[in-house]
């Protein structure tokens, strides 16, 4: 450790003096926040991983930039997983994208507007409006977009469900998660389906139904 520092001001001249490779930011410093160190501090050509309590907002947006965060009290083994990961990877390179999705959906209330994807080849940075649907595929998780791209990852399709939760995203499927803004008809009888705007038909599960009936309708 090179230095700490309790306000943003002093946290920009120790950056600018020290030169670190990993900074760990508080969300609340003093009356002010880390974005406001990130927007005064110039150049960014270190790492950096968030340390917050319970700002939930802050949080969820961290998980739509893929931007590394550690929750207080902060556990030594979270901790020793986060300094290894940015040992390994170089997540700099990407950096800057990540804070731009940051800052773009900390200004948006209750819903997110981008999101960071990991692939095999580094991060895509996508609007949320333009996913049709996702698809899981044992523990990885193809993206469908109304652009007709088709993008894979790693992550599963359970924590897309969890991450789009309030934008308008529903579970229709074990292996299904669509953007209810671009279901074009739903068919009922014994095997109902979804039509969606570019003509795939999804199925829907029998105990998934009533709900997504409800929130189709409620979204009408």
């Amino acid at each position: 450790m090179v230095g700490t520092f309790n306000t943003v001001e002093e946290g920009i001249i120790g950056t600018k003096t020290l030169e670190p490779k990993l900074v760990f930011l508080d969300v609340k410093i003093k009356n002010k926040t880390g974005f406001d160190y990130l927007k005064q501090v110039g150049d960014i050509n270190f790492n950096i991983v968030f340390t917050t309590g319970f700002e939930i907002y802050a949080v969820e947006a961290f998980k739509f930039s893929a931007l590394d965060y550690l929750l207080k009290p902060i556990d030594k083994e979270d901790f020793h997983a986060s300094v290894l990961k940015l040992k390994n990877v170089d997540e700099n390179s990407t950096l800057k994208n990540k804070i731009d999705v940051l800052f773009h959906n900390l200004k948006v209330n209750n819903t997110f507007q981008r999101i960071s994807i990991a692939t095999i080849d580094g991060y895509l940075f996508i609007e949320v409006s333009d996913i049709l649907y996702c698809k899981a595929d044992i523990n990885y998780t193809h993206i469908y977009t109304k652009q007709g791209d088709k993008i894979t990852t790693s992550k599963t399709l359970k924590t897309f469900e969890k991450l789009l939760l309030n934008n308008h995203f529903f579970r229709v499927h074990n292996s299904r998660l669509v953007n209810l803004f671009y279901v074009k008809k739903y068919t009922k009888g014994k095997g109902c389906y979804l039509t969606m705007n570019d003509n795939t038909k999804i199925d829907v599960s029998i105990r998934r139904k009533d709900e997504f009936i409800k929130k189709f309708i409620d979204l009408s």
